[in-house]
C-alpha cells in the first residue's frame, strides 16, 4: 500500500496548492463548480483575511505516490474569543480523494495539532470561521452550485463519520423560486396600513460602505446572532474586508436595510451566482480571465443569487414585529431579484433548530435545497 504523507502548508507553493486542490480533486463531478483561485487566496491568506488575527492555525496537505490527495486546516481561537456552544478548537477545508485512509491521516494531523494546544473537543468544518464557509455537504450534491457554498462528494461525510465524528448541527439552505410577475410590486407587508408609516426598506449605500454601513452591519449582525450556536463576533475589520469585495461583485440593488420607526433593525445582502460566468475559467483569473469577468459582470443576466449576509436585532426575533420585518426583507429581495431577471434565490445557512427563522422562510415558499453538517469529536476517543 502506498504511503500517505501529511505535510504542513509552508511557503507559497504549498499555499497555492492548498487553495486550488478541490478543483483538481473534484473536476467534472456533478454539482461541483470550481471557485476562482484568487478568491480562495483572500479566504485563506493571513494577510488578506482579518479573521486570522483571532486564531492560531495550521494547514496540512496529504500526498500519496507524489500526488496531492487531500487537505485540512486546524485552528484554535485565542483567549477572549469563545464560540457559543461550539469548541474553540476547530477544523476546516477538509477535501480528499475517496480513500478513508487519506481522510484518517488528515484528521489525525489536525487532531494532534489541536491536542498539543490543549483541545479536548473538535468541531468543524469551519473554513475558516462560521462567518465564512461552514459545514460539510450531506444533501443536495447535484443542486445548483452557489457562490461561497462549499461542495463535497458524498463519500467524504461517510468517511468522516466512520472515523468517529458525529453530527453537532445541520445547516439548511433554502431555495426560493422568483416569479417575474413580482416585477414592479412593492412588498405586501409594507403596503399594509399598520406598517406603511413604520417599516421602510432602503437600499444599502455603496458610497458609504466602509465609513458608515459596515459599522451598522457589524452592530446588527452581532446583536442578532450572538446567542446562536457556534457564534463568533464578526469584526469591523472583517466587514470592511468584505465591503472591498462587495464593491466589485454586488449590484447595488442587492443590499437592503430595514428601518422600523426610523431606526435600522435589519439588513440583507445577496450576491449574483458568479459561478454562472466563471465556470469556463477552471479557477484561473489571470492573465486572460479578468477582462472576461468584467465584461460578463456588466452584461450577463444571472439565473440565481444567494443571500450571503443577514442580521436582525435580537429584540425583534421571535416576535410578530420581527416576523413582519423578515417577511418584508424576503419579499423585497425576491422583487429585486425579479427586476434583475434572477429565477431563484438561495438563503442559507439556517441552523436546523432556528425555528424563528425557518418558519417565515418556509411560510414564504422556501424549499430545502442543500444541507451542510457541522461535526464534533471528543479528542480522547479512539
Amino acid at each position: 500500500m502506498a504511503r500517505i504523507e501529511v505535510v504542513p502548508v509552508e511557503g507559497l507553493s504549498r499555499f497555492t496548492t492548498f487553495c486550488k486542490l478541490p478543483r483538481l480533486l473534484y473536476k467534472g463531478a456533478p454539482g461541483f463548480a470550481p471557485p476562482l483561485d484568487v478568491e480562495r487566496w483572500t479566504l485563506f491568506a493571513h494577510l488578506l483575511n482579518p479573521h486570522y488575527k483571532l486564531v492560531e492555525d495550521q494547514k496540512f496537505l496529504a500526498r500519496r505516490d507524489g500526488e496531492w490527495v487531500g487537505r485540512i486546516s486546524a485552528h484554535v481561537y485565542k483567549p477572549g474569543v469563545t464560540p457559543v456552544g461550539a469548541s474553540p478548537a476547530q477544523f476546516g477545508a477538509l477535501d480528499a480523494v475517496d480513500d478513508i485512509e487519506v481522510v484518517r491521516a488528515l484528521t489525525q494531523a489536525a487532531e494532534e495539532w489541536l491536542k498539543a494546544k490543549g483541545a479536548t473537543r473538535i468541531n468543524g468544518p469551519f473554513s475558516p470561521t462560521i462567518n465564512g464557509e461552514c459545514g460539510m455537504l450531506v444533501e443536495g450534491f447535484t443542486a445548483t452550485p452557489m457562490i461561497f457554498m462549499p461542495w463535497h462528494p458524498p463519500y467524504l461525510s461517510r468517511h468522516l463519520e466512520a472515523l468517529g465524528y458525529g453530527k453537532a448541527k445541520d445547516l439548511i439552505s433554502y431555495r426560493f423560486a422568483i416569479d417575474s410577475g413580482l416585477l414592479g410590486e412593492k412588498p405586501r407587508i409594507t403596503s399594509r396600513t399598520e406598517w406603511q408609516a413604520r417599516l421602510k426598506l432602503r437600499q444599502l449605500d455603496m458610497a458609504t460602505l466602509k465609513t458608515g454601513e459596515t459599522a451598522l452591519m457589524e452592530d446588527l449582525f452581532n446583536d442578532g446572532w450572538r446567542d446562536n450556536w457556534g457564534f463568533v463576533p464578526f469584526t469591523k475589520a472583517e466587514f470592511d474586508s468584505t465591503a472591498d469585495a462587495l464593491k466589485l461583485v454586488m449590484p447595488p440593488e442587492f443590499g437592503v436595510v430595514a428601518e422600523l420607526d426610523g431606526k435600522p433593525v435589519s439588513f440583507v445582502i445577496a450576491l449574483p451566482n458568479l459561478f454562472e460566468i466563471v465556470s469556463d475559467f477552471d479557477g484561473r483569473l489571470f492573465p486572460f480571465g479578468l477582462p472576461k469577468l468584467i465584461s460578463r459582470m456588466r452584461n450577463h443576466k444571472f439565473d440565481a443569487a444567494r443571500i450571503v449576509l443577514l442580521g436582525t436585532r435580537k429584540a425583534l426575533q421571535n416576535s410578530a414585529t420581527g416576523g413582519a420585518v423578515l417577511l418584508g426583507m424576503i419579499e423585497e429581495m425576491r422583487r429585486r431579484g425579479a427586476s434583475a431577471s434572477v429565477k431563484h434565490l438561495e438563503a442559507g445557512w439556517v441552523l436546523e433548530d432556528n425555528i424563528a427563522m425557518r418558519r417565515p422562510i418556509e411560510m414564504f415558499g422556501g424549499q430545502v435545497d442543500k444541507i451542510h453538517r457541522i461535526y464534533e469529536k471528543h479528542l480522547g476517543a479512539s
